[in-house]
């Protein structure tokens, strides 16, 4: 995981749940290798970079139920 300020101006294809209504949702999307996550609320703000791989693991562990017990 790296943190960073993305570039001014960068353009990505963020994701946000359809659940957001404008509150405090991550955005995600994807970037060569890399996965971006930030947040919708300061979208000039700092994002974490994972590798794909990683953030596809995370996905499926969440859709399992992995982390259910927090």
């Amino acid at each position: 995981m790296k943190s960073s300020n993305p570039p001014r101006g960068a353009e990505l294809p963020w994701r946000i749940a359809r659940s957001c209504d404008g509150g405090a949702c991550v955005r995600v999307a994807p970037s060569g290798e890399m996965v971006v996550i930030g947040d919708s609320k300061n979208p000039d703000g700092s994002v974490l970079f994972y590798p794909a791989a990683a953030w596809n693991r995370f996905v499926r562990d969440v859709k399992n139920g992995a982390f259910d017990h927090f």
